[in-house]
């Protein structure tokens, strides 16, 4: 049932379980000392929009909780309506990984949704794209100089010669010598190179740029039974920078002549893959956004698709919730795999799980990685999960997937795209101007005064369920049939409309020589 709006200076909270002993203040720009809720719950000092407020008095050493799960201890007695912040919660061990419940609390098959379509390009093995692009990878990051500015001169003199294809794409980043390339977790920097010319989006059109002394041989980011896939610079038949560009351009005016007969055609959502993150989080997200995206993903599933969640260190304190939804114990195990990695990994850099929480973060209401987590998993919806990636690792199953990566914005979004990515729905309560060339970004806000003040950067208003104006469901729907829209190119993201789109950034957690 859709509620009624809730009048502008109506103070209004969210209690979102009924074991939750604090609320978060709905109001934008927050509420003052001495403001009574409809329940009778009066506050004893400001609370910032978005921050939580005791609903009862909490005693030193009790434990704070939301989501129905605890966030934390009291560092000091709090009064019922009094502010909690961050100060005042102590965070407690992350769950141990030798405990957990897996595939205990498997989800029911949802009925398959059928009927919905998108308008995609269908690759010769089958995958589909939501963009029609050049991608020319580097072996190296010595060429990337070289290969941007061959790519200015593709822009303009010959992209337009080839008005079927949407844009030229740089694949670059800072790895392929320097580095231990033989080391055991150098797989992840060099699958991800691989995986990302593979990607949906690219129609199959490998072109790779190298050097020809780097660690990277360039062979190796070339599938086999691919020829004259390489423009390699120090090649001795090269007479001058110019006869190197040349031989990029022609190289590239080759496979944009193939890429121009691409067309989009309708195809079943199955054929979707998309990809989930959040950035710039804020209390908001886990109330608003995320149950959205969420449900959307529900539907996705529902129709055969592809989705995938990631951030292994956004889901770490909640994982008791999602091994339980393992569709086997092959896949809770897997979660638990990449959970113990990556705290092996923070742990020889001397840091751990907490380093997660921004500044921006906290001023947007969340206490610590905890209370960040319980709301970052709510964007995997309510089915069960059927695969587990590891960085870097293309996707092969349907349904609800982990992707493993660090929470890093730019480095999740690399990693998504190696995994086959074709369109990913990003979340933000504080606000980020993020995009890919690579892939349409849906943006969704938590709250409705920063779409509003963001008209021209945020593409969803998942805040309009905290006022009460929709409820989960509808924003869901809503937020589904988007994603068939801009999938299709019916619909352009505001970050491609302005072309804002950000570098490719490689996860390397292997040694740098």
């Amino acid at each position: 049932m859709k509620h009624e709006p809730v009048a502008a200076a109506e103070p209004r909270y969210i209690k979102l379980n009924p074991r939750d002993n604090v609320a978060i203040v709905v109001n934008d720009f927050g509420l003052p000392a001495g403001t009574k809720f409809p329940d009778g719950l009066e506050l004893k000092s400001f609370v910032p929009q978005g921050h939580k407020t005791a609903l009862v008095d909490i005693d030193q050493g009790a434990p704070i909780v939301r989501y129905g799960e605890v966030i934390g201890t009291a560092t000091s007695p709090i009064k019922a309506g009094e502010w909690v912040d961050e100060a005042r919660i102590e965070m407690p061990e992350a769950p141990a990984l030798d405990k957990l419940e897996i595939a205990t609390v498997v989800p029911a098959p949802l009925p398959p949704l059928e009927g919905y379509t998108f308008e995609g390009y269908r690759n010769a093995d089958g995958s589909v794209g939501t963009k029609n692009v050049l991608g020319i990878s580097t072996s190296v990051q010595c060429v990337s100089g070289t290969l941007e500015f061959a790519i200015k001169r593709i822009k303009s003199e010959l992209l337009p010669k080839y008005p079927n294809v949407d844009d030229v794409v740089g694949l670059t980043h800072a790895y392929g010598c320097g580095v231990a390339i033989t080391a055991p977790d150098a797989v992840v920097p060099i699958r991800t190179l691989q995986n990302l010319a593979l990607n949906p989006n690219f129609g199959g059109e490998i072109l790779v740029v190298g050097l020809g002394c780097e660690k990277l041989a360039p062979e190796r980011l070339v599938p086999e039974g691919v020829d004259n896939a390489i423009v390699r610079m120090q090649d001795e038949a090269f007479d001058g920078f110019g006869a190197i560009v040349e031989s990029i351009m022609e190289a590239a005016d080759r496979r944009l002549a193939q890429l121009n007969k691409r067309r989009r055609e309708t195809c079943p959502a199955s054929d979707l893959v998309i990809g989930l993150q959040c950035g710039g989080s804020d209390a908001f997200s886990g109330v608003t956004a995320n149950p959205a995206v969420g449900f959307a993903a529900d539907l996705l599933v529902q129709a055969g698709a592809t989705v995938m969640f990631s951030e292994v260190t956004e889901v770490r304190d909640a994982i008791q919730l999602l091994t339980r939804r393992a569709i086997n114990e092959e896949v809770g195990r897997a979660l638990v795999r990449e959970m113990a990695w990556y705290d092996a990994y923070l742990a020889r850099g001397g840091a751990d799980r907490s380093a997660n929480t921004t500044p921006g973060n906290k001023k947007g209401g969340l206490a610590n990685i905890v209370e960040k987590a319980l709301g970052s998993i709510v964007k995997s919806g309510s089915t069960l999960i059927t695969g587990v990636l590891a960085p870097g690792e293309r996707a092969k199953q349907k349904g609800m997937l982990f992707a493993a990566t660090p929470a890093s914005d730019f480095i999740c979004g690399t990693l998504q795209l190696a995994s086959g990515m074709t369109l990913q729905v990003f979340t933000t309560g504080r606000g980020t101007p993020y995009g890919l060339a690579a892939a349409p970004v849906i943006k969704v806000a938590t709250r409705s005064e920063l779409a509003r003040r963001w008209k021209d950067l945020i593409d969803f208003d998942a805040g309009r369920i905290a006022t009460g104006e929709m409820t989960i469901e509808e924003t869901g729907w809503e937020l589904f049939n988007l994603i068939l829209d801009v999938a299709s190119g019916r619909t352009k993201p505001w970050s491609d409309r302005w072309g804002i789109h950000n570098d490719l950034t490689l996860f390397n957690p292997a040694p740098v020589t």
